[in-house]
């Protein structure tokens, strides 16, 4: 059965909001430009290592760090690696490292060393006997009471937060396009119905346009490709009181995290609904209904359809197919309440060649983390010129890569292996333009 982009209702437009940009390529000259970063002297410590299970040695994917009575933080990286900034007068506090099923960890910064760390986390055991205790009976009744009781759980100020964004395109496993941005986000109370507000502050880029083949692959949207998978701020558009209905709940396991209690409940649509969906997981506070995590995945039941979603220009002998589209946020806690720390997207795509044997696999990634956040208050906010526009391509907003300090002390997401080979290589590429040009 096919569908008309028409009739998809506001829920599920909402997230195809991410969209990826296809057109042909036209190789011309492109000078880069590379930032200076404006800060004078270094007011701040580095410390890097990896975040890994204590007994197995296995590295702890997205392992949150937060120095402890701040609100800066950062994530571990798809390795288990972290980079943390530390202001010098905060240096002989402790940095709190947490990670669902384990327990949370207090670690003294001077204990620390620049590099290298190593720190090791101990599971979690959850008793069967917890389990059994007031147990809730009903998964899409405890869902349903969660998203009620976010105006009580997450944050009810205006809130103005530092995040640090990044997307990669790839074909097959090789990095083809990277951009980064610190970005500021206006974050409106979870209780108000108004949309969040994002302003740039610091975007590079690099793109190797020899891998691309005459295709190249954009995103667009930005930094509100993740932005938007909040879904305690905007549940409307995945469980809306419709919608709800849509999906079977079901309760899956249970672990912890900073020693709460939290509920494993499994989602995915009823199968005589025909319209695509979104199966996946959602880990809830049982005590207190609060959504700590969520990853799920769009059910691609029509490749047409999902074609058309996703695909908003391409040549003409070309046929993009969505192979893969997932998500996954998670949330953090300050003083009793919860907010949005990270969020991540994930697509993969085929492109057939009506002329060629073969076809491209091209993937992308978005995410973005949560660094450093204030209240705001007096719900100041950007001015329309400076809000980045929904449509962004952030690829064609930013410059080249720079030096190493270019971000000054603003927390990022610690690179891959992969996406440092990538910057090496543009970092290369500039200095042999600069030696050239002289």
């Amino acid at each position: 059965m096919q569908f008309d982009t028409q009739s998809l209702s506001k829920r599920q437009t909402f997230l195809f909001t991410i969209f990826a940009v296809l057109a042909l390529m036209i190789f011309t000259p492109v000078k880069t430009y590379a930032f200076q970063d404006a800060q004078a002297g270094t007011e701040f410590n580095e410390y890097s290592g990896e975040v890994v299970d204590g007994s197995t040695n296995k590295s702890l994917v997205f392992a949150t760090l937060t120095i402890e009575g701040t609100n800066i933080s950062t994530i571990t990286n798809t390795e288990g690696n972290f980079s943390i900034k530390v202001p010098k007068e905060m240096t002989d506090g402790n940095i709190i490292v947490s990670f669902l099923g384990y327990k949370t960890k207090s670690v003294a910064i001077s204990t620390l060393e620049r590099e290298k760390n190593k720190i090791e986390l101990e599971v979690s055991v959850t008793q069967l006997s917890e389990i059994n205790i007031n147990a809730p009976k009903d998964a899409k009744a405890l869902v349903k009471e969660t998203i009620n009781r976010r105006d009580e759980n997450y944050f009810s100020d205006p809130t103005l937060m530092t995040a640090f964004y990044r997307e990669t395109i790839k074909k097959r496993r090789r990095n083809v396009s990277l951009s980064e941005a610190v970005v500021n986000i206006y974050k409106a109370p979870y209780k108000a119905s108004k949309d969040d507000a994002v302003e740039l502050y610091k975007a590079r880029k690099s793109t190797d346009y020899n891998k691309l083949d005459t295709v190249a692959l954009k995103l667009q949207g930005g930094p509100y490709n993740t932005l938007y998978v909040d879904i305690m701020k905007y549940p409307e558009y995945i469980f809306s009181n419709e919608s709800i209905n849509d999906y079977k709940f079901t309760f899956d396991r249970s672990t912890r995290i900073n020693d709460r209690l939290i509920y494993v409940i499994k989602f995915d649509q009823h199968k005589e609904i025909l319209e695509p969906l979104y199966r996946g997981e959602l880990y809830i506070d049982v005590e207190n209904k609060i959504l700590t995590s969520a990853i799920f995945s769009l059910n691609i039941t029509d490749k047409e359809l999902a074609a058309k979603l996703f695909v908003r220009k391409k040549p003409a002998k070309v046929d993009v197919w969505p192979e893969e589209v997932s998500y996954r946020v998670d949330y953090r806690e300050k003083d009793g309440k919860w907010f949005y720390g990270y969020s991540s997207v994930s697509m993969e795509f085929k492109v057939d060649w009506a002329d060629k044997w073969f076809n491209s696999v091209y993937s992308t990634t978005a995410e973005m983390a949560i660094t450093d956040w204030e209240t705001n208050l007096g719900g100041e906010l950007p001015k329309s010129r400076e809000r980045i526009k929904k449509s962004i391509i952030l690829n064609d907003e930013a410059s080249g890569f720079s030096d190493p300090d270019f971000w000054g002390e603003y927390n990022i997401i610690e690179p891959e292996k992969s996406i440092e080979s990538a910057i090496r290589k543009i970092q290369r590429q500039l200095r042999r333009e600069e030696r050239n040009s002289d």
